[in-house]
């Protein structure tokens, strides 16, 4: 990918594990000798990839409000009951499933907002290009909090991106002197 060209190489290794594997397939999500959807609408299922240094999603969620209503509840079936698709549940919080694959839709990508990784995080997330997939991912959120909360959420994670973004290149400078 293009964005992974410029990037130290430190950045993309894990990259290249996953996303040139012939493995990239459902027992990505799902384990091999025990196909079951119910393990693989569990938060952690995402940990396995989404997770240290080129992949921060994990710790982010984990450390949300979310991912603290995720921990304390899981174990409860009355709270997550993963045995009923994503289309059925109603968990008491969101798990990186009932968001990204709204609907049991195995497209992760279509409900995530601009790639803040890789190299992405100065781009103008206010421009028409995005502009359908961030009303989109606001609706997923209007699921549980109204759409001006939602906006105002994704507009707050927009500067922080931006604020890293910055921190980032200012820290590569430094290293390079």
């Amino acid at each position: 990918c293009a964005w992974s060209i410029e990037r130290p190489p430190g950045d993309t290794a894990g990259c290249t594990f996953c996303h040139t594997s012939s493995e990239e397939r459902c027992s990505t999500c799902h384990q091999r000798h025990q196909f079951d959807p119910a393990v693989a609408r569990r938060s952690e299922q995402c940990k396995t990839c989404h997770w240290g240094k080129d992949h921060r999603d994990w710790e982010a969620y984990d450390i949300s409000i979310h991912g603290t209503v995720y921990q304390v509840n899981k174990t409860d079936p009355n709270n997550f009951d993963f045995c009923k698709k994503l289309s059925d549940a109603d968990y008491v919080g969101p798990t990186c499933q009932y968001c990204h694959m709204r609907g049991g839709h195995h497209n992760v990508q279509r409900l995530s907002t601009v790639y803040t990784s890789m190299g992405m995080s100065n781009a103008d997330r206010g421009a028409p290009l995005w502009s359908e997939k961030r009303d989109t991912w606001v609706s997923v959120c209007d699921d549980c909090h109204s759409p001006r909360f939602a906006r105002e959420n994704l507009q707050a994670m927009d500067e922080a991106c931006k604020d890293a973004g910055i921190k980032y290149t200012e820290t590569f400078k430094i290293a390079e002197n």
